[in-house]
């Protein structure tokens, strides 16, 4: 579910992307049947690395509709071509067949190259996912793609973090928004297993075979707190090692404390009810933390250490805003990554003018002074909402702050850090199971079928980017 109800403001800024989703040309459902009743759609260009791509893409009968406004699945082969010319794609790599959701990785491409490509099912080529406001599948050059892979980060590769945030165990509705009647939301194919529980094994299984080395969870863990969850979501990340080393939580808005019977044998939350959250995940009795790992400073927040029902701003208590001060000023050039729930500001959201998206701005803008007096800090991890958003803020222009997209709901994936002793790199996955791919693809149409329009990442930066930075001090 995506929280906080939209003013009429809001309704009138989505019905404007709404009506923009409507000047997309109609593909002819005539030649469309003529391939075979197959039609490869959503193409998207999800990750490029310095040596990698991965692009995701759907297939589905033409003319038909499975109840949420998409064509009904039809399985089909995957295939890119792909070279260096635009007229000569000379390579190519598949992924699974037999399958409508379809993923393909290309391996050993060069470094600071441009490549050309297409993506194909049945011999068609694949239409990309229509953004109001960007591009999907790299930049469009004729009947082809283009998209040019980055320098790695400088220096040598010490380890990996993967980023994830919004598991959300024990939902079973996504994409819910207020009340609004024209927002229908979406739930899984009956007999499949639950999605959150799904998409979070299927993450663990990822962050693993993509290299991560540590895991950092920012919030919203549980849809709503409920013990049964918060064991559920901690046994999943505990296939990824051990918690308070191997892996770290901070809190959301849907973690707080809660009140009512299911809460009662939790221990008694400092604002409100009883916080399970803090049984579950909290040993130290405190729900905001400093760690080392490889010599990296990690400062985990609680974005609601506050009384409330979830739906507001974000904030930490006046006892965690002095604590993370001073632990700043501490070492104040030693490399740092925050990370918590709600981000600091939002850009380029609609949705922003509810005041509900991010920290309560006054203590958003004393962090950010604060990050401005502490050069080590150079990234702040934030969820909240369920979008890829890297954002660098005037008043600390040394930080990046990176919104990580939702692993419970589509795009359904999580960003691998890579830090090198000169830089790191941030690129986004998305899951790769079966079940993950379809639950993915089947929840792309919350918000009556705009949910791409606001979560994939309008800029290639959102979703993938390198930097360089000085992190020497820093052990692999």
């Amino acid at each position: 579910m995506i929280c906080c109800r939209p003013s009429r403001r809001d309704l009138i800024r989505w019905s404007a992307v709404v009506a923009s989703a409507s000047l997309v040309p109609a593909l002819d459902g005539t030649a469309a049947r003529a391939a075979d009743d197959v039609r490869p759609v959503n193409l998207e260009l999800v990750t490029v690395t310095e040596t990698t791509a991965v692009l995701t893409w759907y297939t589905g009968v033409p003319g038909t509709d499975d109840g949420l406004g998409r064509m009904k699945p039809a399985a089909s082969d995957a295939q890119v071509v792909y070279g260096t010319h635009p007229s000569r794609l000379t390579r190519s790599a598949h992924g699974p067949s037999g399958t409508p959701y379809h993923y393909v990785e290309l391996t050993d491409l060069e470094p600071g190259q441009t490549y050309y490509y297409k993506a194909l099912s049945r011999g068609r080529a694949a239409t990309p996912t229509f953004l109001a406001f960007g591009q999907s599948a790299g930049a469009p050059q004729g009947d082809v793609f283009a998209f040019t892979t980055p320098q790695p980060p400088p220096g040598r590769h010490l380890f990996s973090i993967a980023l994830c945030n919004d598991l959300h165990l024990g939902e079973t509705v996504a994409g819910l928004v207020g009340q609004l009647p024209w927002i229908k939301g979406i739930e899984q194919v009956p007999g499949h297993p639950p999605y959150p529980e799904l998409m979070a094994q299927a993450l663990v299984a990822d962050a693993k075979a993509r290299g991560a080395r540590y895991l950092l969870a920012a919030g919203d863990i549980t849809s709503e707190a409920a013990p049964v969850d918060l064991a559920s979501a901690k046994g999943i990340l505990d296939t990824f090692g051990a918690l308070g080393s191997d892996y770290l939580v901070a809190r959301g808005n849907h973690d707080r404390a809660h009140s009512g019977e299911r809460y009662a044998s939790c221990t008694a939350g400092e604002h409100q009810g009883n916080d399970c959250y803090k049984d579950a995940f909290s040993s130290s009795g405190e729900t905001y933390f400093a760690q080392s790992l490889n010599g990296l400073r990690v400062i985990g927040l609680d974005t609601y250490d506050k009384p409330g029902n979830g739906g507001d701003a974000g904030g930490l208590s006046p006892a965690q805003e002095a604590w993370f001060q001073a632990e700043l000023k501490k070492d104040p050039d030693r490399p740092t990554l925050v990370f918590g729930h709600h981000p600091l500001f939002v850009e380029n959201d609609p949705l922003a003018v509810t005041g509900t998206r991010s920290m309560d701005a006054a203590q958003s803008l004393r962090i950010l002074t604060a990050y401005n007096r502490t050069p080590g800090v150079f990234l702040h991890h934030a969820g909240h909402t369920h979008r890829n958003q890297r954002s660098v803020f005037p008043l600390a222009p040394r930080l990046v702050q990176q919104e990580v997209g939702a692993v419970k709901e589509y795009p359904g994936g999580f960003t691998l850090l890579r830090v090198h002793s000169g830089g790191y790199a941030l690129n986004f996955y998305k899951t790769r199971s079966d079940e993950a791919r379809a639950w993915s693809e089947r929840s792309r149409q919350e918000l009556a079928g705009q949910w791409p329009q606001l979560s994939l990442g309008n800029r290639p930066t959102d979703r993938n980017s390198t930097t360089p930075r000085d992190l020497t001090g820093l052990t692999p």
